[in-house]
């Protein structure tokens, strides 16, 4: 059974800063209550109640509301009309498509003067002859009855037509009710039955699936088995949910070695080329509060706690826990974690370049000798190393040539040099 709480009430005052005492206005509509409480005491200045398609048997607790002017109580399971009499603001009254066989009970709402608006649509009252006859005679202050305005001549008439139609009015208003009587009883022993053989061992979906295959009967035995059945296919649907999350994680091996675990999902990189520390980047959800976020860095391992989900890695090498760093970033989000590594030899440059050589070619050697053994020869060959003499030497390409300290003036470059046996005649002019 669903209650009204004031949280309830709160919530559906967040246009008025969630204050009760000054409300006018609240929607609580399409919430399964099964009855009105509360309210009256909460918002005594109310003047707008709406509580249609919920579960509601009864109106009751409205008597304090001195200044509501309009009550929807439209598609609910109400049988009678009651308890408004002290509601003397009451203008607009909706109560569509409820259970109303007691028509006689609208002489309730005589004293309310200022009612003026009445729906009856869809209740069993509406099919009774002289209907909109008898509730027109009866409450002369009314101006429409279901959306229709009601004429002058009309309502003379039915004011001298009222004590007959009223014996015919009672006359139908004791069948309905005996009929609804047996009807009640039925209903309340075939759905006892149904769970009690059928529904008793079957699963939620497939029983859920049974009920709405069948014919039905417009009831309110039928609407709250309905919400009975609502009820339980969401209870067992939080109750899956909360065994999915109840789940026990391992973070060990039985060897001792820790697992990966990503439960939230979150994006990562791991960062292991540096030769001294491991850097571990979390790809944390960018508006999350860091108070949410726990970080905890052992000598093998790293964990995250984050929002309760469980973020785990195994680390390749001890790392050193005591100089180990969190930080967050202000702009992305992101969780880096610096972690150390103990076991850490630093070689000088020349070492590490020579263990490179040595690597290459202990490489190429090994490369060689599976080449030869695939071709079937047994000799062992070396790549050569530094050029060969038929090769062509570019190593001194970007030497600068020596330029000799003088030079003949009379040399010019470019132009071709006399032969040995050549005799300058001094005679003899110059070329032009």
């Amino acid at each position: 059974m669903v209650r009204i709480t004031v949280q309830m009430v709160r919530n559906k005052a967040e246009h008025h800063d969630r204050l009760l005492a000054p409300l006018e206005e609240i929607a609580l509509h399409q919430e399964n209550i099964e009855k009105i409480e509360y309210i009256q005491d909460w918002c005594p200045k109310l003047k707008i109640l709406l509580m249609q398609s919920n579960l509601i048997g009864k109106i009751e607790n409205l008597n304090k509301l001195k200044h509501l002017n309009y009550l929807n109580l439209a598609l609910n399971n109400i049988e009678i009309i009651e308890n408004l009499e002290r509601c003397e603001s009451l203008q607009k009254l909706d109560l569509t498509v409820n259970f109303i066989g007691e028509i006689v009970s609208v002489e309730s709402l005589i004293g309310n003067y200022n009612l003026d608006n009445l729906y009856l649509t869809g209740n069993p009252c509406t099919d009774y002859d002289n209907y909109r006859d008898f509730v027109i005679g009866t409450l002369p202050q009314l101006a429409y009855l279901d959306g229709r305005e009601i004429d002058r001549s009309e309502r003379i008439k039915a004011l001298q037509n009222l004590p007959v139609i009223r014996q015919d009015i009672l006359f139908e208003q004791n069948e309905y009710r005996h009929r609804r009587r047996k009807q009640k009883a039925r209903l309340e022993y075939e759905i006892q039955y149904k769970w009690d053989n059928e529904y008793k061992d079957m699963d939620p979906d497939e029983r859920n699936k049974k009920f709405y295959a069948e014919k039905c009967e417009h009831s309110p035995e039928v609407r709250h088995e309905m919400e009975r059945m609502r009820l339980l296919k969401l209870k067992s649907y939080e109750t899956e949910k909360k065994t999915e999350e109840k789940r026990q994680y391992k973070f060990f091996a039985p060897d001792g070695r820790p697992f990966n675990i990503n439960q939230a999902k979150i994006p990562f990189l791991f960062n292991d080329t540096e030769p001294d520390k491991y850097v571990l980047d979390l790809a944390v959800y960018k508006h999350m509060d860091t108070s949410l976020i726990d970080v905890d860095v052992q000598p093998n391992y790293v964990r995250a706690l984050i929002k309760e989900k469980i973020f785990q890695l195994h680390l390749p090498e001890e790392v050193d826990t005591t100089n180990s760093t969190a930080q967050r970033s202000q702009i992305t989000g992101h969780l880096v974690v610096t972690m150390p590594k103990v076991n850490v030899i630093i070689k000088p440059q020349r070492a590490l370049e020579t263990e490179k050589e040595k690597k290459a070619q202990l490489y190429t050697e090994h490369h060689v000798s599976e080449c030869n053994e695939g071709s079937g020869q047994s000799k062992r060959e070396f790549l050569e190393i530094g050029p060969a003499d038929n090769i062509l030497d570019l190593s001194k390409m970007t030497l600068t040539k020596k330029v000799p300290d003088y030079i003949d003036p009379r040399i010019k470059l470019g132009v071709k040099q006399p032969s040995p046996d050549f005799v300058d005649n001094p005679e003899v002019p110059d070329l032009i």
